[in-house]
């Protein structure tokens, strides 16, 4: 919604409104505030909040540390789960520096640079439909989290067995109070894990309401005693979450993805636009899949993809196409995974396409078949690459990738890979419960 600044300042008279959050992300992906009383809205409204950027893992250095938060009125909302009295409004914010020029470390900034280029291209619209999985575990006498789940329910089943579902009702009409449409929620393959998906909006407006939306399930499973975790696999011998990307560009409200005249429906433009996926895939799955965690999801058996490969029905393919056509024609990525910074992910998946587009790449033949059934000399022959083993190999994989490096920008990509590779380091080192367990008495 497009707001005034007149707009905002009424309402927060109006509805009593004591505190507004001033919301922006790190590098990351980890949901970061300022918080101002009602009393400063017109200095806020008028890019006047100031805050230490050098607090900020991958922002600035200690003697450049002034930075500003511009606020998106249209991004302004009330947090519906907080009490009547002492009402929270929050404003998503772009980051500047002190000259009046945007950071080029700020995440937002990385994926509006990329939307601008496709509408550079001619494009109106990249709409990112997002299907965010999570988990729902108890927590201890402490109020610490656990990963016990007092649900023994399945995919698609319901109370009493889903101990879940009232939190999930809940969190959805939460949501739906902030102008989210809801377009299905249900309980998925392992116990206590859960899905809410959302109706495609544009991209910059997709990765606000990702965040939004981790806040949201967090701060409620909270208030009803459960732990809500987006941890790509929190346990071993279940499925892990996933955050499928559904993507489609617009002109003139037309999807240019659809084709009737196409066998599969499908436009030369959706054709070159998975083959730029597929062509960078390797070099972005740093972004979609960004913990050492990810990559324990990333395996076969699991419904999850692992392999490059695309299909208009297959779902053990990275790419597939779902069944809709017309208007809500798309392509599905499988791969990311809900920890990922949702502007670093969109940017690059964005960019990626739009380099098969320009370049008029057209992707290998379909795989029909399922994937995870096949062995390591079928796959060959149909050439069928797997996808990064460990966060380890996806970071190499980056630093080949050009595109995705220039995507990021060199503040960016520096700081990120910086930050991933002393993660990869950390994980090394440990002595992890399973070596334990395995070598402790028997050596």
């Amino acid at each position: 919604m497009s707001y005034t600044k007149e707009d905002v300042l009424r309402i927060v008279e109006e509805e009593e409104i004591e505190f507004i959050r001033m919301q922006f992300v790190d590098i990351f992906g980890q949901l970061k505030n300022v918080a101002i009383t009602a009393s400063q809205t017109g200095k806020a409204l008028n890019n006047q909040i100031m805050f230490d950027g050098s607090s900020i893992e991958g922002f600035t250095r200690v003697n450049e540390s002034d930075q500003y938060l511009f606020p998106d009125r249209s991004s302004f909302a009330i947090f519906p789960w907080r009490p009547a009295q002492g009402r929270v409004a929050r404003l998503i914010c772009d980051v500047y520096d002190t000259d009046g020029t945007p950071f080029v470390g700020d995440p937002r900034g990385v994926l509006r640079r990329v939307v601008r280029k496709a509408r550079d291209m001619g494009f109106d619209a990249f709409n990112i439909g997002p299907e965010l999985e999570f988990f729902l575990f108890e927590t201890d006498e402490e109020g610490r989290a656990t990963t016990r789940t007092g649900d023994q329910a399945g995919y698609f089943d319901l109370g009493p067995l889903d101990q879940g579902e009232s939190t999930r009702r809940e969190i959805c009409r939460m949501l739906e109070e902030m102008g989210y449409e809801i377009e299905a929620s249900h309980h998925e393959s392992a116990a206590g894990q859960h899905e809410i998906d959302f109706k495609y909006v544009d991209a910059v407006d997709a990765a606000d309401k990702i965040m939004t939306f981790k806040l949201a399930v967090k701060t409620i499973a909270q208030k009803n005693g459960l732990h809500a975790t987006f941890m790509p696999k929190p346990l071993f011998g279940a499925a892990g979450s996933g955050m499928h990307l559904n993507m489609s560009l617009f002109r003139d409200g037309k999807n240019l993805f659809y084709d009737p005249a196409d066998p599969r429906g499908l436009s030369q433009m959706a054709y070159s636009f998975i083959a730029g996926l597929l062509e960078h895939v390797k070099g972005f799955t740093a972004l979609t899949n960004p913990l050492v965690n990810s990559y324990k999801r990333l395996v076969s058996g699991y419904e999850a993809p692992c392999y490059k490969a695309w299909s208009a029905s297959n779902r053990s393919a990275l790419i597939r196409i779902p069944a809709s056509r017309g208007s809500s024609t798309r392509v599905e990525l499988r791969s990311p995974d809900p920890a990922c910074n949702p502007y670093l992910a969109i940017a690059a998946c964005l960019a990626a396409g739009l380099d098969g587009i320009e370049r008029g790449l057209t992707p290998p033949p379909e795989i029909p078949g399922n994937i995870y059934e096949m062995d390591a000399a079928t796959r060959s022959a149909f050439g069928i690459e797997t996808l990064p083993r460990t966060l380890e190999e996806a970071l190499e994989a980056m630093k080949q990738d050009q595109l995705v490096m220039d995507v990021l920008g060199e503040h960016v990509a520096s700081h990120y890979l910086a930050g991933k590779q002393r993660e990869w380091e950390e994980y090394q080192t440990r002595v992890s419960s399973w070596e334990i367990e395995k070598y402790l008495v028997t050596y």
